[in-house]
């Protein structure tokens, strides 16, 4: 028997990390081992801090807030209750879910559709859109439109949605 005859070679793909290993079966079973001993606790620890948005989770929780029609999503809260930075939030989310659902076309909403929505004039609506994007809460795209970042969803879902349902069941 040759020493070619000898060698295992095995190819591993978790997630984007791909390793081959190739040697005499102890070699690659050491290789395996370190593999598995360093790499997958490293992956599990970093996937605890990844921000994860369930969607079904999210449409629960914007029930009774949030509803879409033909035309597009509304928002159902009374607008008297809500502050503009809320007001915006939503629209975001609701076009995030609606992007999401199949609902609507185009995840972004433009500075005008946002001033249309929100009622109020160019200025004031540009001053609201720059706070949610100095606080991370939505993104400008590459279309000059805006959206909501993960981050937006995580605290839509954390504090703010619970804090305007408190607002609209007074």
């Amino acid at each position: 028997m040759t020493e070619q005859a000898n060698l295992v070679t095995v190819h591993i793909k978790y997630k984007d990390v791909e390793e081959t290993f190739s040697g005499s079966p102890e070699q690659v079973w050491l290789h395996l081992n370190k593999f598995f001993a360093e790499m997958l606790p490293s992956f599990e620890t970093a996937n605890r801090l990844n921000l994860n948005i369930d969607l079904q989770t999210l449409v629960r929780d914007s029930e009774k807030i949030i509803a879409f029609s033909e035309e597009g999503p509304y928002i159902m809260a009374p607008r008297n209750r809500l502050t503009d930075n809320e007001t915006l939030s939503l629209l975001l989310l609701a076009n995030h879910l609606g992007f999401r659902l199949g609902k609507i076309g185009c995840e972004g909403l433009s500075k005008e559709e946002l001033q249309s929505r929100l009622g109020k004039d160019t200025k004031i609506t540009s001053t609201r859109v720059g706070e949610l994007v100095k606080n991370q809460i939505a993104s400008k795209t590459a279309d000059e439109k805006y959206k909501i970042t993960t981050f937006g969803l995580a605290q839509m879902q954390k504090d703010i949605l619970p804090k305007i349902k408190a607002k609209i069941e007074m």
